[in-house]
């Protein structure tokens, strides 16, 4: 039973994401501050973000857009990282933990999704 929105593996997933990416992103350089750091930041806190303001909404069908939305903001961070690796600002290894992580959290958020159609 979810006593509140911290009880959510996929929010716990994005969390872990967003941790990751605040680590990695402090060694991009300064000329980066504005665009790319900036943009990967902004996604992954909306990936845990738009999955509470869903699970504050007590309406499947809103909660199920939400969770589409964190969906998108970590599939916008793998793209980012992909760019960062292009651009020499990440390793390989990094850009791959990145990637794992953002796979676990895809595939949590998408469960929860398929949780919540069922509920509706």
């Amino acid at each position: 039973m979810l006593k509140s929105l911290k009880d959510l593996n996929c929010w716990k997933a994005c969390r872990e994401v967003r941790i990751y990416v605040m680590q990695i992103t402090k060694g991009l350089p300064k000329d980066e501050l504005y665009d790319l750091k900036s943009n990967i930041r902004r996604a992954a806190r909306s990936s845990t973000r738009n999955i509470a303001e869903g699970y504050g909404r007590f309406h499947f069908q809103e909660t199920i857009q939400f969770c589409r939305i964190s969906r998108g903001s970590l599939l916008e961070i793998a793209d980012d990282l992909d760019t960062a690796k292009l651009e020499g600002y990440v390793t390989e290894d990094e850009k791959l933990k990145g990637e794992e992580l953002i796979a676990r959290a895809v595939q949590l958020v998408n469960g929860y999704i398929r949780f919540l159609q069922k509920q509706k």
